[in-house]
């Protein structure tokens, strides 16, 4: 399973709803910079984050972080399997 990082969803979504990166940043509460980031795939979704995207209706925290997680646990198995194997 090779699960998307959460950034692309946001992405789409702050594209669907018409908002520019900072009219996002300025709806959650965070610098513009953290939003571009973050919709940019460079960071991850901290509590903080996932909490702002519930407060602005984009779903629970709860599944924001599951699919941060998720996805970090898909690069770690990749790592893991890409390392050569230890005698």
């Amino acid at each position: 399973m090779n699960p998307c990082h959460p950034g692309e969803i946001l992405r789409e979504s702050v594209s669907a709803s018409g908002w520019t990166v900072t009219e996002f940043a300025k709806q959650m509460g965070v610098a513009r910079n953290t939003a571009s980031r973050l919709l940019n795939c460079r960071s991850g979704i901290s509590p903080a984050v996932a909490l702002a995207l519930e407060r602005i209706g984009w779903s629970e925290a709860d599944y924001w972080l599951r699919m941060q997680l998720n996805y970090y646990l898909a690069a770690a198995r990749r790592k893991l399997a890409a390392a050569p194997a230890r005698t």
